[in-house]
């Protein structure tokens, strides 16, 4: 149990981490000296910077059994830029060429401790407890933590913070000992593993947009105020941490196939539900949306483990890895494009999305023809 607990507070630190610097305070603060068009372009080109070196160390890490090695390094940098930034705070273009490694070495270190999976025989229920600390860690950092904290102590604070739940996993857990020649040229011909990644993408663009308008939607539709809304996040947050563990137990039990078939039917559902949901229940559906997103977060990176070659394991997480990046920016611009289309109708575009998780599970049933 010592090292699900110990693979489990890295994703709880990790969290911590991104919610206060890398989708609050470090925004807020370069926005004030930089145009945001500026900014969020050079955020974006990290994350292909970010794939394309995830690709050749995790290459060279699954043919040199090197996956620790990596993890333990790029904790060690993503610390040291956060520091960095609290130094250089003065400097703002020093400190967003900080930001931009720190997003860089941050990518790295979740493609190695992904593959640390590898090492659990219960792989589900650790996977779907880091889930479960992560949603932990974000809602207290932003309930609790944010309101005491300003910059630049901010990213200080937040550095140690997020050393201190890694280093349990950096002490405790071991390397993956499985070693193999990897071809990133037969991957990408692999079509069950390329049309997995599409179908694994198609949640993960409901997810991520979900995140981003969530607040804004609930404005919008329901005319709520800020505390209401923080109380329904609140709700979410609470579905995320029960869905966590429940998947992870399902994912140990059953064929993970089919428990991530189930992630399609959860978003078709609540993408229906939703435009017909009144202000009454819809605590019920901020808790469907935290048990949902918790599914894709537990569940994808299991089964990119147990239905392709272990020995591949960092290779391919780095494809999983980019779907997330993907879906960060790619989702916000459809949502936009559905809003033109509908007039701002937010109901009939959310409910559109639901095309997302229709064609991800065509690609889904391509992949596994046995479902």
């Amino acid at each position: 149990m010592l090292k699900k607990l110990s693979f489990a507070l890295f994703d709880s630190g990790e969290t911590i981490l991104g919610a206060l610097v890398f989708s609050t305070f470090f925004p807020l603060y370069i926005t004030s000296y930089l145009d945001t068009k500026i900014y969020t372009f050079l955020y974006g080109l990290s994350f292909g910077i970010s794939f394309i070196l995830a690709l050749f160390l995790g290459k060279l890490a699954d043919e040199k059994g090197l996956r620790k090695n990596f993890f333990f390094l790029f904790v060690i940098l993503t610390a040291l830029c956060a520091i960095g930034l609290y130094i250089f705070h003065k400097t703002p273009y020093t400190a967003l060429l900080l930001f931009i490694l720190m997003a860089i070495f941050h990518q790295q270190a979740l493609v190695f401790y992904n593959s640390i999976l590898l090492n659990f025989k219960e792989k589900g229920f650790t996977s779907g407890l880091g889930v479960a600390f992560g949603y932990v860690g974000s809602a207290v950092s932003l309930i609790f933590l944010a309101k005491f904290l300003n910059i630049p102590s901010v990213f200080l604070i937040t550095a140690f913070i997020f050393l201190i739940f890694a280093l349990p996993s950096l002490i405790i857990l071991k390397n993956p000992s499985h070693v193999s020649k990897v071809s990133i040229k037969s991957i990408l011909k692999e079509k069950k593993f390329i049309f997995t990644i599409f179908a694994v993408l198609s949640l993960t663009e409901v997810a991520n947009t979900l995140i981003a308008v969530m607040g804004i939607y609930l404005k919008k539709v329901y005319g709520f105020e800020d505390v209401q809304i923080y109380k329904i996040i609140g709700i979410s947050a609470f579905g995320g941490i029960v869905g966590g563990v429940f998947w992870g137990y399902l994912a140990d039990k059953f064929k993970i196939e089919k428990i991530f078939l189930f992630g399609f039917l959860l978003w078709v559902t609540f993408l229906v539900l939703l435009p017909f949901i009144s202000s009454k229940f819809v605590f019920f559906i901020g808790f469907l949306a935290g048990f949902s997103l918790s599914h894709i977060w537990t569940v994808s990176r299991i089964l990119i483990i147990e239905k392709f070659p272990p020995e591949q394991v960092s290779t391919r997480m780095s494809f999983l890895s980019l779907t997330e990046r993907i879906a960060s920016t790619t989702g916000l611009i459809i949502w936009s494009l559905l809003l033109l289309i509908t007039g701002d109708n937010f109901k009939l575009s959310a409910f559109l999305m639901v095309l997302f998780p229709l064609i991800g599970l065509l690609f889904y049933k391509i992949s596994f023809k046995e479902i």
